[in-house]
Formats: structure tokens, sequence, C-alpha cells
């Protein structure tokens, strides 16, 4: 079984996640499939479909104006939240520290965190790409619990760039090493970065992927399903 999981980012709005969740749910598939929505749209999900958030508070409860909790996520019934990615750690200032908070706030209320990580351009062009996404795990990833990891290049999102399928198995393999040396050699890993229904196939075949993280392509059936139907 592979995982899908679709990213919406600040993107939908019912009607559009109804047309989604409807066509994904008269869709087979023996894999995983998951879409991460906006806080607003995870609620009145009939359709059957696994969701997930796209952020998480490391903080219980008390007095964050505009966070949400993994309780109140947990009362959404939402099984994956998205931690770390390169939009949060841009925009917000969110650290690797920050990132494993959140991972272990997800983990105590039976949420499966995904755990972002990935190199800039300046990092790729110094020829950091290994040093920097290594750091980044193991520094971003709790002691305990289940996750997954997805490398993401921070160059590839949403610039309709990917590394090379070389690129992308190397860092892969230095991520799967990482996680055996701290003895989580199951952690599922995923690849995100200008998913498409061109690349899917060839991406998701490449050793050590264990499924696809999906941005914009996920936000409408017609590119969404083709990607899905492309890795059975």
């Amino acid at each position: 079984m592979k995982f899908i999981i679709g990213n919406w980012k600040m993107n939908g709005n019912t009607d559009e996640k109804d047309a989604l969740l409807k066509s994904l749910k008269n869709s087979r598939t023996k894999n995983k499939v998951v879409v991460c929505l906006p806080f607003t749209l995870l609620y009145g999900n009939d359709f059957g479909i696994t969701l997930g958030a796209q952020d998480i508070s490391e903080h219980p409860n008390g007095a964050y104006t505009g966070d949400i909790s993994g309780q109140m996520l947990k009362d959404a019934n939402v099984k994956y939240v998205i931690v770390g990615h390169s939009e949060r750690r841009l925009y917000h200032k969110e650290t690797n520290e920050t990132t494993r908070a959140k991972a272990t706030a997800a983990i105590k209320n039976g949420i499966i965190p995904v755990i972002c990580v990935g190199e800039t351009a300046t990092d790729k062009n110094a020829g950091r790409t290994m040093s920097v996404v290594k750091k980044m795990l193991l520094e971003s990833v709790p002691q305990k619990g289940e996750y997954i990891v997805a490398y993401e290049p921070r160059w590839a999102i949403g610039t309709g760039k990917t590394p090379t399928y070389e690129e992308i198995a190397s860092v892969m393999e230095t991520l799967h090493k990482a996680l055996i040396g701290i003895k989580r050699e199951n952690i599922a890993l995923l690849y995100g970065g200008s998913v498409n229904q061109d690349n899917a196939k060839q991406i998701i075949s490449i050793k050590n992927i264990d499924g696809l993280l999906v941005g914009g392509a996920s936000l409408k059936s017609d590119t969404f399903l083709p990607i899905i139907k492309s890795i059975e």
C-alpha cells in the first residue's frame, strides 16, 4: 500500500471539497488516500474519505488566538496532519524544534503527523542537500509514536520543477539510513514537490518511496484522480 496525500493549502470551499470527495469515493484504489483541508472544511465529510489537517498547535489549549489543538482536530475526526511544511517554515518562521513539538502533540491525540523536510535552492546549489535534510529529519521527528516523513525540496514546491529521479533516490536513501540509525526503519517516506500525473508513476517506483504528497494537483478530481490511478 502506498500513501497519496493531497494538500489543499489555503484553497477551496465546501462545494469544491464535496465534489472531490465524491469522486474519490466512487474511485476504488488499493492505496491510502488522504486529503488535507483547511480547518473550515474538515467537518461535513459524508463520503468516508480520510481527512487530514495542515497544521496543529503544540499546545493542548489556552490563550493562543488562531491556533487549533490536537483535541479539536480529533473531535473533527482528523487522522493525519502536516507539520513542518516549507511554507510554515518560511512564512511563519517555524523551526525543527517547533515541528517536533507539533508532531508530538499530534501523536498524543492519536493523529499521525506528516513531517516535512527539504532543502532550499541555496542549499542545493551549495551541495548541502544531504546534510540539510538529514539534520532537519533528526531534529524534527519525535522519539516515540507513529509518523510519516515527506521530502519536499523547497525549491520545487509550486514551481513545476522537480529534482532528477537520481537526486530523489539519493535523498531517500539518506533519509532511510537516518531512520535506521534511530531505529525507525519502518517509517513511511513520501516525496512531494510539483507532483503531477506525468511524473507520479516514475517517482513512486523509486526505492524507499512509500507515497506522494501532492499540492495543487490534489484540488480537482481531473488532476488528482489520474495521479491515484497511475500508481495502482
